[in-house]
């Protein structure tokens, strides 16, 4: 796959690194919510509007055949069979949404996950994740990669309004998602870059990790992790170009001077 939408990166990706969540985080009951959060007020990242009168909207609940359609018709092609197509809208923000709290729901995920199991090795009593394991998110990464962000800003644009309202009715009423998206892709970047093996454990059924600290991060973080060091880095180096696309929308005289967080 050579092309797609910028509302897949971030967007899917963002989600889809919530579909590289291959730990069965459904058998986990939710945690507590963790709120948005509003140190600074108003709008700090606007997506400049754009003229809908001539080829209108849908509305929300039928938005799926409109976004379908304009992803199969830049990817040339059959659309990938790790998309989930219902619902679409909701399953991203929703995703985006939830990658800096403790949970994301498998059922709201925008993608499936990466097939198979995780491949780990153990040396005495140490289990780590084999190198072999990072080998499992190749394709993903690669999409990421591959995204021609600048060629998709004016779909991400165009659809905007939809994102906008389905996160107002996630609970958000005067909440701006593209500052949220902006928001979780600094807390992504923020994960740590760890060398050497990740040790793990295996208490019961799940894996976890062996150190405290890196267990204690979020879902996202967590998930950047456990793809290996050299595809987290690839990762970020995307979401660090998504973002400054993304803080560049705004019409000049409303942009800012904030530098991404690394």
């Amino acid at each position: 796959m050579k092309r797609t939408l910028l509302w897949l990166i971030p967007l899917i990706t963002l989600g889809a690194l919530a579909g590289l969540y291959f730990w069965p985080e459904s058998q986990k009951p939710p945690p507590p919510s963790v709120p948005v959060s509003t140190a600074e007020p108003g709008i700090r990242h606007p997506v400049e509007s754009v003229d809908a009168r001539e080829d209108p909207l849908p509305p929300l609940a039928e938005s799926d055949g409109a976004l379908r359609d304009q992803l199969a018709a830049l990817l040339g092609h059959e659309l990938p069979n790790f998309l989930y197509l219902k619902n679409i809208v909701h399953r991203i923000v929703a995703t985006v949404d939830n990658l800096p709290r403790d949970h994301v729901a498998p059922r709201l995920m925008p993608v499936k996950p990466v097939p198979g199991l995780p491949i780990t090795v153990k040396s005495g009593e140490d289990l780590a994740f084999s190198p072999k394991n990072a080998e499992r998110y190749r394709p993903y990464v690669g999409l990421a990669e591959a995204v021609p962000t600048d060629a998709a800003a004016a779909v991400y644009a165009r659809f905007y309004p939809l994102f906008q309202e389905q996160y107002e009715k996630l609970g958000y009423p005067g909440k701006y998602f593209n500052d949220r998206v902006v928001e979780v892709i600094d807390h992504l970047l923020a994960t740590p870059e760890i060398e050497g093996p990740l040790r793990l454990v295996q208490p019961r059924v799940l894996y976890e990790f062996a150190d405290p600290q890196l267990e204690n991060l979020s879902a996202g973080q967590k998930i950047l992790l456990r793809m290996g060091r050299a595809n987290e880095l690839k990762v970020k180096a995307k979401l660090r170009e998504i973002r400054q696309k993304l803080v560049s929308m705004a019409p000049k005289s409303e942009s800012r001077d904030d530098r991404p967080r690394s």
